[in-house]
């Protein structure tokens, strides 16, 4: 017997009005930032450094200003205009503020509208979040073939260190770069990052577990495209469906406490929201259609994120990605 229907996420009812919402927003702040400029001597050395602000105006006030503000108006050409010059511009800044070392905040002003014109473009231009796009190559959802858990676990602790050192490592190491270099690095306290060590001690914890539990009772891996074949809901996923991703939010979040950077910090949360909202519904969708009511009923038992006391034990084990 088939259960409800799913509520629509908040992904799914995105529409073209949300898009255009978005830039008409951007319009006005680009407006007041632009005021700021020529108004506030420190807004303008914050963000801009030494550039020669009226040349840049006389090309970004109707590429970015007007053009946001024409999308804004529904005018959906536009798009082709404002988005491509958002993502210039941002590249430009980034590349001025490691060269110098100033205009810092503009730099990551621009990186910031660059990645929301382009998400809000393409809602005006196909009227939708495509988020299956991001299903391709390694990503896409597949099971995994039959295998011997002592395989499963070593296909699992290698992608474990394969993502951990892009994810963990290098990009936190090139953010914290970048956040030295712009001059955006604030001081913190020694105990922030004491208590970073101990919260990447606990995810780590986490993570190997629920690994551990993905591959040996669900007999997969947590690489989409070798997902457990068993719907997996023993060991932490007991307590909450996606302990995979609280562990890797977890463990990024502590990378950016010990290193005392607040940019690594929010790069994390910006992860666990594109994971929340583009992923995960992807991911539960697909459980749902391979296990149908047994998946429906532990949805509905187990949160997402906040662990809670079991209702009653289960022997079986996967959440697929998660």
């Amino acid at each position: 017997m088939e259960g409800a229907r799913r509520p629509a996420t908040l992904i799914e009812r995105a529409t073209p009005t949300w898009g255009r919402v978005y830039f008409a927003l951007q319009a006005l702040a680009g407006a007041a930032w632009w005021i700021g400029v020529f108004t506030i001597p420190a807004v303008r050395t914050a963000t801009l450094g030494t550039l020669d602000a009226p040349v840049i105006a006389a090309l970004d006030i109707p590429l970015f200003v007007l053009g946001s503000a024409l999308v804004g108006f529904g005018i959906r050409a536009a798009v082709w205009v404002t988005v491509p010059w958002t993502i210039l511009v941002a590249a430009g800044m980034a590349l001025y503020a490691t060269l110098t070392g100033t205009a810092g905040w503009g730099a990551l002003l621009m990186i910031a509208a660059a990645i929301g014109s382009v998400g809000a473009g393409v809602l005006v231009l196909v009227g939708r979040v495509p988020s299956e796009w991001l299903l391709v190559g390694p990503f896409r959802f597949r099971p995994a073939g039959p295998s011997r858990t002592r395989s499963l676990l070593s296909r699992t602790g290698a992608q474990i260190l394969v993502f951990s050192g892009l994810f963990l490592v290098l990009l936190p190491a090139i953010i914290l770069f970048l956040e030295l270099r712009w001059g955006l690095h604030v001081s913190v306290p020694i105990g922030v990052r004491i208590a970073g060590g101990g919260l990447l001690i606990a995810a780590f914890a986490l993570s190997m577990w629920s690994a551990a539990s993905m591959s040996v009772q669900g007999e997969g891996t947590p690489l989409p495209s070798a997902m457990p074949r068993r719907l997996v809901i023993a060991g932490p996923y007991r307590y909450v469906r996606n302990p995979m991703a609280v562990g890797g939010i977890a463990q990024g979040i502590a990378v950016g406490m010990i290193a005392g950077s607040w940019l690594v910090v929010l790069y994390a949360l910006g992860g666990s929201l594109l994971w929340n909202t583009l992923v995960r519904p992807l991911e539960e969708a697909d459980l749902e259609e391979r296990f149908g009511s047994e998946f429906r009923a532990y949805r509905d038992r187990v949160s997402c994120w906040l662990p809670r006391r079991p209702q009653s034990s289960h022997r079986n084990a996967g959440t697929g990605i998660g």
